[in-house]
Formats: structure tokens, C-alpha cells, sequence
């Protein structure tokens, strides 16, 4: 058990590390849409849809290491002041009841539209937009894994904490 978690939070931390630059791109590339839309008069599609790709490297496929470090979306009207016990148990019936079971469905159904989407060699429907949609799918499939992945170690730390005397 010990293994599995320690490995979950490398491989969710590496990734985490690596795509977090996807958010200095993702700066790049709108500053110059905005700037040749509005100093230029003009627009180029695939440089629209690089900013999607770069949104999803960030904010799906970063999804893990954002749970790893608990900067996720949570209501802590009450959390912040239970014990460590008791978080453990909300980290465990919130992670077994509702984000594996969600986290999981979502991995199989992206898993599956992403590779039909490869099988046919999908690209963008816009004149002039990029030839490879299928790596937009498999960045939703992949951030839903790592954040499946990240969940499983989160409610084995919490059965740990649980069992601590």
C-alpha cells in the first residue's frame, strides 16, 4: 500500500511539474491572438485551438497534482476544523462514494472517444485548425486517470490515518 501511494504522488507530482508550464505557453499564445486580432485585424483558427490543448494540459492533466496538494474545489465550512481522523473519513466515504466511482466512469468513456477519434484519424472541423484532434481526448482521458490514480492513494492514506492508534 505504502508503494502504491508513494508511487501515485511521484507520477502525479512529475506530471504536475512538467505541465505546469503549459500555463506560461497558454499566456504566450493568447497575448498573441489578442494582439494580432486587435493590432492586426486578423485571427489564425489553429492558434485558438493550441489555447484549448494548453487548457487541458493545465487544468485536466494536472488534475491529480492539484488533488495531491488539496488546491481542489472543496467546501471547508466544517473541514478545517475536524480531526485528523475525521478528515481521513471524509477523504474516504467522499473518494469511495463519489470520485472514484465518477473519476472511473469518466476514464472509461474518454478512453474509448479518444481512440475512436484515433482509429479515424480526427481533426479539427475548422478550416485551417490542427490535424490531430484525438490528443485533445486523450489529454481529458489521461487527466482523469492521474486524478482516478490520486484518488486511490488519497483513500488508502485515509483507511492508514483511520487505522493509526
Amino acid at each position: 500500500m505504502e508503494k502504491f501511494i508513494a508511487l501515485v504522488n511521484v507520477l502525479n507530482e512529475k506530471v504536475g511539474q512538467f505541465f505546469s508550464w503549459s500555463a506560461v505557453a497558454l499566456v504566450i499564445l493568447i497575448s498573441s491572438e489578442v494582439l494580432m486580432r486587435y493590432a492586426f485585424n486578423t485571427s489564425i483558427i489553429w492558434l485558438a485551438e493550441l489555447e484549448t490543448y494548453f487548457f487541458v494540459f493545465i487544468f485536466l492533466i494536472a488534475a491529480g497534482y492539484a488533488f495531491k496538494h488539496n488546491k481542489h474545489v472543496r467546501v471547508d465550512l466544517f473541514y478545517d476544523t475536524f480531526s485528523e481522523k475525521r478528515k481521513a473519513w471524509v477523504n474516504l466515504i467522499g473518494g469511495v462514494f463519489f470520485l472514484l466511482p465518477w473519476s472511473g466512469i469518466v476514464v472509461w468513456y474518454t478512453f474509448q472517444f479518444a481512440y475512436r477519434s484515433f482509429e479515424i484519424g480526427e481533426k479539427s472541423a475548422q478550416p485551417g485548425g490542427l490535424p490531430m484532434l484525438w490528443i485533445l481526448k486523450f489529454g481529458v482521458f489521461l487527466g482523469f486517470a492521474f486524478l482516478f490514480l490520486q484518488g486511490i492513494a488519497s483513500v488508502l492514506n485515509a483507511i492508514q490515518t483511520i487505522r493509526k492508534k
